[in-house]
């Protein structure tokens, strides 16, 4: 049984740092890729970032780049990071992680298989 389980949300200040981990089980990420999503309220689910396992390649929704930066631990741990610096109001949503086989720079999420229930992230200005 796969499963994902984020874990690091919270209430945060604007200007502040949130880190979020993505813990997963039953399924390899060394294998794909691994992203994070985020859905405000009554907006869509959107793209934040993604890593390539086997390579380490990132990428990011301009909206966050320079501010997010996804990273992942070794093999053994089957675990990613975002760190999120210099939050905004704007960064307030539920934060999702997911993962597919392959490696590419996948940004749709009807691309990705597997998913977590979620983090609550809440910026307050």
């Amino acid at each position: 049984q796969v499963q994902l389980v984020e874990s690091g949300g919270g209430l945060a200040q604007a200007g502040g740092s949130l880190r979020l981990s993505c813990a997963a089980s039953g399924v390899t990420f060394s294998s794909g890729t691994v992203a994070w999503f985020r859905q405000a309220p009554g907006k869509e689910r959107e793209f934040v970032a993604g890593i390539t396992w086997n390579s380490g390649s990132t990428y990011y929704a301009d909206s966050v780049k320079g501010r997010f930066t996804i990273s992942r631990d070794n093999a053994a741990k089957n675990t990613v990071y975002l760190q999120m610096n210099s939050l905004k109001p704007d960064d307030t949503a539920v934060y999702y992680c997911t993962t597919r086989r392959g490696s590419y720079y996948f940004t749709e999420q009807q691309s990705f298989y597997y998913w977590g229930q979620g983090t609550q992230v809440t910026v307050s200005s």
